[in-house]
C-alpha cells in the first residue's frame, strides 16, 4: 500500500483494509488535533489508488471491510468516489462494507441521492467528529461549523439510510464550560440520533494550538473527577431510544459502554462508583490515543 503521513482510522475499523484516497484533512484547523499538522490536503491520484486496490486484491482476501482514509474522504467529488467504489466492488468482490470519515462541511456538500448512490455501491457508514454540541466551544476549537450545521448533516445521512457514528470529546471545553459542553452535546446528539456515539477524552498534543493555550494558562484542563462529572452529565442529557454508547477508548479514565436508553441507569451507576472511589481509574501512563 502507498501510505503517506499518519494513517488514522476508528477503532472499529482495526481489521479493515485501509485504502488511503486523500492525504491529510480538508479542514485541518481544529486547535486540539495534531494528526495532520504541516500536511497539505490533497486527493490522491487515480493510478495510486488503483494500484492499492490491486494490491488488496492479491493480499487482503481475508479482510471483508474497507475503510477510506484520511481525515475526510467524503470531500472527494461524488463522480470520483463512485469510480473508487465501483473499482472496489469489481476487484474486491468479497468486501461487504465500506466506511469513511466525513466532516460536516463535506456531508452538507453531498445530496441525499449522491449518498444513496454510494450506498448502492457499498458505502455502509460515515464517522463524524462532533466533538461538542456547545457552540462557544466549537468556536474556541476552530471547528469551522456550529451545532445547527451538524444537526442538518445528520439529517442527510439518516435520510440516505447510512449507519452514522459520532465522536465527542470530553474535556475539550476546559474547566470553565465543562458542564455546559456536556449538556449541550447531549442535547445535540439527541437531535442527531446517530446509530453510535463514541466518547473520547482529550489528550493534549504538543504540536497543537490548544497545547500552547494550556502551557500559557489560558486553557485549564479538567481533572479526572471533573471529566467523570462531564461524562455523567453527557449520558444524562442524551435522549435517544436506541443508540450504542461507547466510552471505552484508551484515552478514557473509566471505560463504560452500553445501549441507550436501555443501559443508561447501569452506565450512570458505574460512573458514580468511579466518582466515589469504588472503581479503579486509569493512571496517566495507561492512557493512549
Amino acid at each position: 500500500m502507498n501510505y503517506e503521513g499518519n494513517i488514522i482510522r476508528p477503532p472499529s475499523e482495526a481489521q479493515s483494509i485501509i485504502l488511503q484516497v486523500t492525504v491529510g484533512c480538508s479542514h485541518n484547523k481544529c486547535t486540539f488535533c495534531g494528526a495532520y499538522k504541516g500536511i497539505r490536503f490533497r486527493i490522491k491520484d487515480p493510478a495510486t489508488i488503483n494500484s492499492d486496490i490491486a494490491f488488496a486484491s492479491r493480499y487482503c482476501i481475508n479482510q471483508k471491510r474497507v475503510f477510506l482514509a484520511d481525515g475526510d474522504a467524503l470531500i472527494v467529488p461524488s463522480p470520483r468516489l463512485e469510480e473508487i467504489f465501483s473499482s472496489i466492488r469489481k476487484n474486491l468482490p468479497w468486501v461487504n462494507r465500506i466506511s469513511l470519515y466525513g466532516n460536516t462541511k463535506s456531508i452538507l456538500r453531498k445530496s441525499v441521492k449522491e449518498l444513496q448512490k454510494l450506498k448502492e455501491l457499498g458505502l455502509d457508514r460515515i464517522y463524524m467528529g462532533l466533538e461538542s454540541g456547545h457552540d462557544p466551544t466549537l468556536r474556541n476549537i476552530n471547528k469551522g461549523v456550529d451545532a445547527g450545521q451538524m444537526i442538518r448533516a445528520s439529517e442527510i445521512i439518516r435520510e440516505a439510510g447510512l449507519f452514522f457514528s459520532v465522536t465527542v470529546l470530553l474535556g475539550i471545553a476546559g474547566k470553565a464550560q465543562s458542564i455546559d459542553h456536556a449538556i449541550e452535546t447531549g442535547r445535540v446528539l439527541s437531535k442527531m440520533k446517530p446509530n453510535q456515539i463514541a466518547a473520547l477524552t482529550l489528550m493534549l498534543l504538543k504540536n497543537t494550538p490548544l497545547y500552547n493555550d494550556f502551557i500559557s494558562g489560558s486553557f485549564l484542563l479538567p481533572d479526572r473527577n471533573m471529566l467523570l462529572e462531564e461524562l455523567k452529565m453527557l449520558v444524562e442529557s442524551i435522549d435517544i431510544d436506541q443508540v450504542q454508547f461507547q466510552a471505552n477508548h484508551a484515552s478514557n479514565y473509566l471505560p463504560v459502554s452500553g445501549r441507550l436508553s436501555r443501559d443508561k441507569g447501569g452506565i450512570l451507576n458505574t460512573i458514580n462508583e468511579g466518582l466515589n472511589g469504588m472503581l479503579h481509574l486509569k493512571a496517566e501512563c495507561q492512557r493512549a490515543l
